[in-house]
This record gives structure tokens, C-alpha cells and sequence, in this order.
């Protein structure tokens, strides 16, 4: 049993809740077999910033700028109208109307981020991913994503490992665009990230892995238990979401009788830089208590929210 450093949680009821469930699993006569200790974890607003645009949308509109550059005409259509006007709201109110059930324009959205990455090979992506990760800034803060992360979180991941645990990505955010990062900033290799995902085709000749015109599967709410059973096999025994989409996925792991769930609570109104929301988690954290989540509140239960800036 590997006690537990987690320099960032407050001493508060979660922590004790936390702690108190990993040592039930990893010590003692109700002890968890060591490959039956899986945990899953949703990315955006869970493990690092989603606000004020997720940060494969930072990626993507800038994917479409570059387009617009080339074809102007394309303005004439949504998400670019809402690119070229440089008012995005447009573009969040789809995925806020996605959470209410509405998916209307959640579809052009989708068609337009299959664009930016049909017939590209996978390579070719990761390469420009990878840039992107280089040299891009969180467009409020003003630091690189890697200094976005949730520090408490990670240090959860690195807890949860040295108590034996597999921890696993498993968000709505497409996949192959969080591999490239997911190793670096939480220790959890490529290939333990379970997310939405583009068709891919293989070109016998160039012998290229290469991005089809469609999306193979949206990793989002009654979708994600199907993609942990289709990756993993196995229920997880600890959960952590933000949104209602991560409803099934902490139920699915609540349901074993002994998971953990855990809600983050963005409700940090202290000017630390993750502003508080509700917005599309609504549900989700009206039904917690019901539910069985423990909820997490980032203005109570965290010290600190993001790493601290290296020194120059």
C-alpha cells in the first residue's frame, strides 16, 4: 500500500473518501486482485481546462481558419460563419445543445472536424498535434496547456497507480488528438486512451493508415460503458467525470457494488482561473447524492488547481 501524496486536495471529507477507498482495495482481507484495479477518467473538464473552448476546438478552429484562408466561400456556411466573424458562441451552444439532447448542430460541427483530417495519414496528424501541443497557449490564461492540467488529478493518477491501479483516458474528445499529450501530462500511454474516433481506411499501396470522411463513433454518454467493455473488459472500480455525458460511465462503475465515482464540481469562484459552471452537468450533479457520486468541488477540495510555472 502506497501512502497516499496529494499535496493539492485539502484535508476535507473527498480526500478522506478517496483515500479511504483505495485502501479498501489494495489492503486487507477485502483487497482488490491487482488486475481488477481499473480506473477511468473523462479528459476535458475532468483532467484539465475545457473552458472557454475545449482545447481540441483551439486545434480545430485553427485548422479552419487556414481553410477559409484558402476558400472564403466556406463562410457561408456554420462553423466557419462563426470562425470568420470571430464570434464562436455559435459553436459552443452546439455542445451545451448537445448536452440538453439536441444534436441538430452538433452534426455540422462533427462534418466540419472530419474535414480538417480526411485523407490525412495518422502520422501526418499526430505530427501536426504534436506542434500544436508544442507551441500553443491556453487562449485566457496564457500558459501552455501543460501547465492546464489539474494538478490534484494528477497527482490522483500517480496515487492510484502506486496502489496497483490501470488508469485509462475515456472522453468524448477524439483520441488521436489527446495521444500525443497523454503520456507527458498524466503518465497514461496512447494506448489507454479510449475516445471518439475518425473512420480510418488503410492504403494498401502507400502501406499509409489514412483518416476517412466520417466519424466511426462519438465516446459520449450510453456510449462510453460500451467502449470501456469494447477496450478494456473489465468494470472499473473508480470513475471520474465533470458532465452529464459521464453519467453512464460513473453509473457503470458505481454498479459493481464497490466503484468510486467521481463529479467534478467547477464552482471555484475565487478568481484561481477555472471559472465556476454548471452548464451541462446540470443533471448530473442534481442526482449525485442519488446516484452515489462523490462530488468533487474544486473551490473546497482543491489547494491548487494548476502546476506551478517552472522558474526561469
Amino acid at each position: 500500500m502506497a501512502e497516499p501524496h496529494l499535496p493539492s486536495w485539502r484535508d476535507t471529507p473527498t480526500l478522506a473518501a478517496i483515500v479511504s477507498f483505495v485502501e479498501s482495495v489494495a489492503t486487507g482481507p477485502g483487497a482488490v486482485p491487482v488486475e481488477q484495479r481499473v480506473a477511468v477518467f473523462d479528459n476535458d473538464g475532468t483532467l484539465w481546462i475545457e473552458k472557454p473552448m475545449p482545447t481540441q476546438l483551439h486545434y480545430v478552429v485553427e485548422q479552419w481558419r487556414t481553410r477559409l484562408r484558402a476558400d472564403p466561400a466556406l463562410a457561408r456556411h456554420q462553423p466557419y460563419t462563426a470562425v470568420a466573424s470571430g464570434d464562436l458562441s455559435w459553436i459552443g451552444a452546439a455542445v451545451d445543445k448537445h448536452y440538453d439532447g439536441d444534436d441538430d448542430d452538433l452534426h455540422a460541427l462533427i462534418g466540419a472536424l472530419v474535414e480538417v483530417t480526411e485523407r490525412s495519414s495518422v502520422e501526418d496528424y499526430a505530427r501536426s498535434v504534436s506542434e500544436f501541443y508544442r507551441t500553443a497557449h491556453h487562449p485566457v490564461l496564457d500558459r501552455p496547456y501543460a501547465q492546464t492540467v489539474y494538478q490534484p488529478m494528477v497527482e490522483l493518477l500517480h496515487y492510484l497507480r502506486a496502489n496497483g491501479f490501470v488508469c485509462y483516458i475515456v472522453s468524448a474528445g477524439e483520441r488521436d488528438f489527446m495521444r500525443p499529450m497523454s503520456e507527458g501530462y498524466y503518465g497514461v500511454p496512447p494506448e489507454r486512451v479510449v475516445g471518439s474516433a475518425y473512420e480510418l481506411t488503410y492504403d494498401e499501396e502507400s502501406g499509409e493508415l489514412r483518416y476517412g470522411a466520417s466519424l466511426a463513433f462519438f465516446d459520449d454518454g450510453l456510449e462510453k460503458p460500451a467502449r470501456i467493455w469494447n477496450r478494456i473488459g473489465r468494470r472499473p472500480l473508480l470513475a471520474g467525470g465533470n458532465a452529464n455525458g459521464d453519467i453512464p460511465m460513473l453509473d457503470f462503475t458505481r454498479r459493481s457494488g464497490t466503484g468510486l465515482a467521481l463529479l467534478i464540481h467547477h464552482d471555484d469562484d475565487t478568481g484561481r482561473g477555472d471559472i465556476p459552471y454548471d452548464k451541462g452537468a446540470e443533471r448530473a450533479l442534481a442526482e449525485a447524492d442519488a446516484r452515489g457520486y462523490t462530488v468533487v468541488s474544486v473551490k473546497n477540495d482543491w489547494s491548487e488547481i494548476f502546476p506551478a510555472a517552472p522558474s526561469a
